[in-house]
């Protein structure tokens, strides 16, 4: 294993020496849409074998939703692709230049990272977008998928380094670690650091943990989405009903779901509740504090304090009451995650103190949570939503797996 896995690292090191154009990147990624399309039926069979296992595991439903793979989410997988392709290559641009008055010309120019590595579960379509987003910023990529969608990325990869061949360019821009065994995560961990640049994890609160606990090389990380979305006192009934329900039930099993909704006391009774209730219609289980359940129903389960730190990433959400803004920023501060999180308010200056007081990397006003994707940015794709606070943060698409260097020309100027 060990020695596989250092070939591994070797050959996208070498990979990545080997410049292509913005042209034949495009190329490879249209060839790549072609195959996925040519091949719906073998890429379902063997996503049918992953949700076979998965079954029998019994790994949890919102785990095997995320799993699956159908004719609409193969075209979703397409449509993503092409939208990579129509984006400008990020590499070798001018971000900033300017001259020195010693003569000194400086420019700021765009260069891929290196070697990425990705450690991600369920999702199969995290295969295509990752090998496309790293593949087009100029990135060699090592994909680690979880063992519950073997089969379903092992194809999908297979077909990409099918395109990859095609165009006579390094299969390796693109490999898949076709190993089940645990190990593998901890050797890529901590033996791996002079192959590998990046480590971007892309899974549950247990694998992102492991990641910062043993990781040797620098990480881009993805942490739980526990994100709120707070109803003001000047909020609109309509738009706040409209958005709650999206914001929670539109696809439960996402991180940018809503798992916590804080209702300003003011409105409980005239808001709140046909918040609530609407969700309960909609078959969403209510979590809320003792407030809340005064109000609306006293038999729904008490909120502990560990529910405020929950992703249910299912129809449940929990539901506490505030007595202003500044209560609402401070249980998003303490308790979310830096993910996504949403005012809904009429009032401008709230939304305003909102958006700049919480520390979320993505702070949205009257908005559904849903919206925190790269696809929805206008990016493509993503490889992950980053809650780091140095940057990337939010969305990581095209623009974001870009590094930068400084070159300096000059006739002949030396330093006094």
């Amino acid at each position: 294993m060990k020695d596989l896995l250092i070939n591994i690292g070797i050959k996208s090191k070498k990979a990545f020496t080997k410049n292509v154009s913005s042209k034949k990147k495009d190329k490879v990624l249209k060839d790549y849409c072609h195959l996925i399309n040519k091949n719906r039926k073998l890429i379902i069979n063997q996503n049918k074998k992953d949700i076979i296992n998965a079954n029998k595991k019994k790994i949890k439903s919102n785990l095997i939703q995320r799993l699956i793979l159908d004719d609409k989410k193969i075209s979703n997988i397409i449509s993503s692709i092409k939208k990579i392709i129509k984006l400008k290559d990020p590499t070798n641009r001018v971000l900033e230049k300017w001259k020195r008055p010693n003569g000194l010309n400086i420019s700021k120019i765009s260069i891929p990272i290196g070697v990425i590595g990705i450690i991600y579960e369920s999702r199969p379509n995290v295969t295509s977008d990752v090998a496309s987003l790293c593949f087009k910023s100029g990135n060699t990529v090592i994909l680690k998928g979880g063992s519950e969608a073997f089969f379903s990325n092992l194809v999908l990869s297979k077909l990409f380094r099918n395109s990859l061949k095609k165009n006579n360019i390094d299969e390796n821009f693109i490999q898949f670690i076709n190993v089940k065994n645990r190990k593998v995560v901890d050797f890529l961990l901590t033996n791996m650091n002079k192959l590998i640049d990046v480590i971007i994890p892309r899974g549950g609160k247990k694998l992102v943990k492991k990641v910062h606990a043993l990781s040797t090389i620098p990480t881009i990380s993805h942490l739980e989405g526990i994100c709120h979305s707070y109803v003001d006192k000047d909020a609109n009934p309509k738009i706040a009903k409209k958005i709650i329900r999206n914001a929670k039930l539109r696809n439960t099993a996402i991180c940018g779901a809503t798992e916590t909704i804080l209702l300003h006391e003011k409105i409980i009774k005239k808001i709140g509740n046909q918040i609530l209730k609407d969700l309960e219609d909609n078959g969403c289980k209510i979590i809320g504090d003792n407030k809340i359940r005064k109000s609306y129903n006293n038999h729904i389960k008490k909120a502990s304090i560990k529910d405020w730190s929950k992703e249910y990433l299912a129809p449940t959400v929990s539901v506490k009451s505030v007595k202003n803004i500044d209560e609402a920023i401070h249980h998003i501060n303490k308790y979310g995650t830096m993910h996504t999180d949403c005012i809904i308010t009429q009032n401008k200056k709230m939304a305003k103190k909102f958006l700049n007081g919480v520390k979320s990397s993505i702070a949205m006003h009257n908005t559904s949570t849903q919206f925190a994707d790269g696809g929805e940015f206008g990016f493509g794709g993503e490889v992950g939503i980053s809650t780091n606070i140095l940057p990337p943060r939010g969305p990581v698409g095209l623009n974001q797996l870009v590094s930068y260097k400084y070159q300096i020309t000059s006739k002949g100027v030396i330093r006094k």
